[in-house]
């Protein structure tokens, strides 16, 4: 298996038709990160099963209003299809132009509980110590999320390890909606989808860290409309130690988390295993191989940067894209939560 491996998702076992679901925020700029870690890992699964990939800007708007907020959902629209992502196979649309994400929210805000969101990591993490200061909708986000699932009745959902947490709570909450309002089976309970061994992009100056947008540094991550020669800058200035290129796989992983970056980067940009990687550049200098790593990212990055320029030159056809989409995907959500509103009894 390469690293490249997708898992075919099995038929869901209360009935449900397999659906996927999955999206992306348009705030920053989209990364190496995001794209090895998941919108490369979706593009085969749209041959596979029915497929919705949403723009999540009312997630967006959670820590903060964002001044550009339509035109950088555009520029994650042309990342989808820069990448592959057909939207004539898949449903691509921002999540505000379907009424069924809010509404269904407010639905299971009402199933949710406190102690449930009280439990979230993510929430801890991002709110830091002054939790007071940031807003409801940030505390409120997982729900948010589940509702973008469920109103779907998405049974696979591609997260990532910092995204487990939140769908487990909408598999809660959508057992909780079930067996309260005595709709057996109504909601299905979405399942994690397994990509092979994706890896976890590392911040390019620190190791043990996550590649992030939020990162103030830039020279931590490349971006996906970085120049081929900023992508090679960056790569070039990408922290390392002195040792040269050698030991097991266990023992880089363990030990020299930059290094183990930089295997592994280079790994997925070319669909291989690290252990394959650490033996073509046994004993090298990382003078040597970032010289090589760059190339290879430039060679795989650089037509997904051009083709997305090209789209952008265009900003009707890509409002189109997405306005079709919306049309699509509210084709599929609002019987759902019109038959969730009569469950919960409304007219």
């Amino acid at each position: 298996m390469t690293d490249q491996a997708v898992q075919t998702p099995a038929s869901n076992p209360a009935g449900h038709p397999t659906r996927v679901f999955s999206g992306v925020q348009p705030t920053g700029n989209l990364h190496l990160g995001n794209y090895l870690g998941a919108i490369r890992n979706w593009v085969p699964l749209q041959d596979q099963h029915p497929s919705i990939f949403c723009v999540v800007d009312l997630h967006a708007i959670t820590t903060g209003f964002e001044p550009d907020l339509a035109m950088k959902t555009r520029e994650i629209a042309a990342a989808y299809i820069a990448c592959g992502i057909d939207p004539q196979r898949s449903i691509i649309f921002p999540q505000s132009r379907v009424t069924a994400h809010a509404e269904l929210t407010w639905i299971l805000n009402c199933v949710a509980r406190i102690g449930w969101l009280d439990r979230m990591t993510q929430f801890k993490d991002k709110a830091g110590k002054h939790k007071e200061r940031v807003s409801v909708g940030l505390y409120d986000y997982p729900v948010l999320m589940a509702a973008d699932i469920l109103a779907y009745r998405a049974t696979h959902v591609p997260v990532g390890e910092d995204q487990k947490q939140h769908l487990e709570l909408a598999r809660d909450i959508a057992q909780k909606f079930n067996n309260d309002l005595g709709v057996p089976g109504f909601f299905p309970q979405p399942e994690p989808l397994i990509l092979g061994p994706t890896p976890r992009v590392m911040s390019l100056r620190d190791g043990k860290a996550k590649m992030s947008k939020s990162d103030p540094s830039d020279l931590s991550r490349i971006n996906l409309k970085d120049s081929d020669e900023e992508i090679a800058a960056k790569i070039r200035k990408a922290r390392t130690d002195p040792e040269p290129i050698g030991g097991t796989m266990e023992e880089i992983d363990a030990a020299r988390p930059e290094a183990s970056n930089l295997i592994g980067i280079y790994a997925a940009l070319a669909g291989k295993p690290k252990a394959d990687i650490l033996e073509q550049f046994e004993g090298a200098q990382f003078s040597t191989f970032k010289g090589e790593l760059a190339d290879l990212a430039v060679s795989v990055l650089g037509p997904i940067r051009t083709r997305m320029a090209d789209l952008l030159t265009d900003t009707a056809n890509i409002d189109k894209v997405l306005s079709d989409g919306a049309d699509k995907a509210a084709a599929i959500a609002m019987p759902i939560l019109a038959e969730a509103k009569k469950a919960a009894g409304f007219l």
